[in-house]
């Protein structure tokens, strides 16, 4: 029996339909295989960049800004790669034939390293993958070249980065989708740690794709963070279903009635026409004086649901019109201040949106500057108060960008996209969560 009396059609970002009459608690990251999927790949999967891992040690320049002369090491990686590759697979491995998975990119210049489950299942956190993948890629290296103990630091550099000196492993060759655990700033934050820009990389620029994965990113973490317990999780899976996946191909519809000559006011409209059209929402009696009649609504979960994906559409139609990203912030703030004098019903995240817009715009282009939308993650202090919907909003932003940002995704983030974002889940998490839902 289902859960919830909800039945949502999913779409692709093509307006296609995909699957029809799914039950709500489907698409749950408790529930959907595909959904499930992701989540294990981020925690298991360490990108390894052994391209750039032979070009540092060869010129000295190891962890993140460092160059060391006189400690060049000319070692063909790249040559061995087959020998490294399964070097790396057999100190990764727990026993023979577990489900140790290594992918190679680029003609070896890039591997991905799926580590056992096991070593997930007998640690407490995610980073024992990125350590044990680091440790596996520095011993393989050693021993394949006869690395004596005066030089074996200085490959141990280039896999690690500069940590210990850093909590992180800044500027080496092993990277994972999350940050480091001690970056997460409260609990359950780790899912939601993942920069907008890295999103953007791994489904390749597609604007609705990426945000449907940083949807599922970010609703994952308020099942971790204990934010859909008991009548919120509805709430959540709503906001999962129509602003991350097109639910009723509404986002869809409104970006493509606006995307030629619309604004941010005219989605705002379309929003309303169609919350009426499908009985979310109801004009109540005129107000004393008859100037305005007031909208009302028999379910707040479902508006809220509404109001996020017209949210995310007027975002999609603003940076998309401008070609720019910083349109995100300002659009999070004024489609859902329209939207509330409109309706007099709450906006998006019942106002948290318009919250995390104001300071959107303040720590990524206004008086303080030093980022953009691109390096934001739901971690940070501006974003992290909406729940689960002001990053989609932010990764499609970026990914209509043409070069606005300080930091763009190709200079932040292009192994992500030659790495994980050749993994069909990470790719197209639209069609991979709605054919298993």
């Amino acid at each position: 029996m289902a859960k919830y009396k909800d039945v949502i059609d999913l779409y692709d970002d093509y307006g296609k339909l995909l699957r029809s009459n799914i039950s709500l608690e489907r698409i749950s990251p408790l529930v959907n295989p595909a959904v499930k999927k992701i989540i294990d790949d981020t925690k298991r999967s360490v990108a390894v960049n052994l391209g750039g891992m032979q070009d540092g040690l060869k010129s000295g320049k190891i962890g993140k800004h460092q160059q060391i002369l006189g400690r060049e090491l000319d070692l063909d990686i790249l040559g061995n790669i087959d020998a490294i590759e399964a070097k790396i697979k057999e100190y990764v491995s727990v026993e023979s034939g577990d489900d140790t998975e290594i992918k190679r990119f680029n003609g070896g210049k890039l591997l991905l390293v799926k580590v056992p489950s096991a070593r997930i299942a007998a640690a407490a956190t995610y980073d024992a993958a990125l350590t044990s993948v680091a440790a596996a890629t520095t011993y393989a290296v050693v021993e394949q070249f006869n690395v004596d103990m005066f030089n074996a630091n200085t490959v141990k550099a280039a896999a690690f980065g500069t940590y210990p000196v850093t909590m992180d492993l800044a500027g080496g060759a092993c990277s994972m989708i999350m940050s480091i655990p001690q970056n997460n700033e409260s609990l359950g934050y780790a899912l939601r740690n993942i920069p907008a820009n890295q999103t953007v990389m791994m489904t390749h620029r597609n604007a609705m794709q990426g945000a449907a994965l940083a949807s599922t990113f970010e609703h994952a973490g308020q099942f971790e963070m204990g934010n859909a317990i008991g009548p919120f999780e509805r709430a959540q899976l709503l906001l999962f279903a129509y602003q991350g996946l097109n639910a009723n191909n509404i986002v869809y519809d409104l970006v493509k009635a606006n995307g030629q000559t619309g604004t941010v006011g005219t989605v705002v409209q379309s929003l309303v026409e169609r919350a009426m059209e499908d009985n979310v929402i109801t004009q109540a009696a005129a107000a004393k004086g008859g100037y305005f009649k007031p909208y009302e609504t028999k379910d707040p979960m479902l508006w809220n649901a509404y109001a996020s994906a017209g949210t995310l559409a007027a975002t999609m139609v603003n940076a998309g019109a401008g070609r720019m990203a910083q349109a995100a912030s300002s659009t999070l703030l004024y489609f859902n201040d329209l939207l509330e004098h409109e309706t007099g019903l709450p906006g998006s995240d019942f106002g948290r949106v318009m919250g995390a817009g104001v300071g959107f715009s303040f720590f990524s282009h206004s008086i303080y500057g030093g980022g953009g939308p691109g390096i934001f993650n739901g971690n940070h202090v501006v974003t992290r108060h909406a729940a689960g919907v002001a990053m989609p909003c932010a990764v499609a932003a970026c990914a209509l960008d043409a070069g606005t940002q300080m930091f763009s995704p190709e200079g932040t983030a292009k192994i992500y996209g030659e790495t994980f974002g050749k993994i069909e889940e990470f790719a197209h998490p639209i069609q991979a969560i709605a054919k298993v839902a």
